[in-house]
């Protein structure tokens, strides 16, 4: 029997999952280049895990730099079906205080056009809808895991993404404020479109670690400040993932929602207009639409 495995993509902070066992380290190559580190997986009770950290291990990589394509392309060949994504942000209400999670259900993206956003080009085009950028159940399983380890935890919400690596200006944060966006980061798009369009399952457990800089009551973010709350929140943070892995069983089912089956009408290209090389970069992701072995 095939056993259902959970990708977790560390943040600021997060570069290992403390009591995995069975652990082995897989590095991978892509047709898009090298992921941000080795993937480490393991099992967390009957679950199995697939981690790797988005900034690599000592955290060497900016936001526009990382490798979002290499990354979530490694999951989906390591068999992951449901991606949880840890990421410090910035909250943007008065009511998302440091030190609480949100999981947000909606993104804006602010990023610069320097990151790559789709696996397709080179000879095939596919449009997968996006409206809902996150998949709701496991959103909602994040919510009832923080909830069940006593956190403060915000459900729902709009993550500002911004290109970085340097946090806002005074004026943007409050432009950003008047937008109603509720947390603003830099690294969620587009590795939660990446997610999508490799039919994984995508939720994110967003770490408030400041106010960004339009709070007239607190300091200015920093990184010193960050840093305090993030060794706080990190630690929650891994209480969550138990919490929620603890609650699934080892079968392969996973959630039933939409996301496994998002490229089902998205491809437009006819299967034999497809260039070879294309289509064998992109076996992992369309081999389900386009077997091996087909006419081309």
């Amino acid at each position: 029997m095939k056993h259902r495995v959970i990708g977790v993509i560390g943040g600021s902070g997060l570069y290992a999952i403390e009591g995995l066992t069975k652990v082995e380290e897989v590095k991978l190559e892509t047709p898009f280049g090298a992921p941000s580190d080795t993937y480490v997986t393991g099992w967390l009770g009957k679950v199995k895990l697939v981690f790797l950290p988005r900034h690599g291990r000592g955290h060497r990589i900016l936001p526009s730099e990382v490798n979002y394509r290499a990354n979530i392309y490694g999951m989906k060949k390591l068999g992951v079906a449901q991606i949880i994504s840890v990421s410090a942000v910035g909250s943007m209400k008065e009511e998302i205080v440091p030190g609480h999670i949100v999981v947000p259900d909606q993104f804006f993206d602010r990023t610069q056009g320097k990151r790559a956003s789709t696996f397709f080009g080179r000879g095939i085009v596919g449009h997968v809808q996006f409206a809902d950028p996150v998949c709701p159940m496991l959103s909602q399983q994040l919510v009832q895991a923080a909830k069940a380890v006593g956190v403060r935890v915000h459900q729902g919400g709009t993550y500002l993404c911004i290109e970085g690596p340097n946090f806002s200006t005074r004026a943007e944060s409050k432009i950003y404020r008047q937008w109603g966006v509720d947390i603003i980061g830099m690294t969620n798009l587009p590795e939660a479109r990446l997610a999508r369009e490799a039919e994984i399952c995508y939720g994110t457990l967003a770490l408030a670690t400041d106010y960004d800089c339009w709070h007239e009551d607190h300091e200015d973010v920093s990184v010193e400040a960050v840093i305090a709350i993030i060794q706080q929140n990190v630690s929650t943070a891994r209480e969550i993932i138990k919490q929620l892995v603890s609650s699934m069983d080892d079968a392969e089912s996973g959630n039933d929602c939409a996301c496994g089956d998002a490229l089902k009408y998205a491809i437009m290209t006819a299967a034999e207009l497809i260039p070879q090389q294309t289509r064998a970069d992109l076996e992992p992701l369309i081999g389900r639409y386009f077997p091996a072995g087909e006419a081309q």
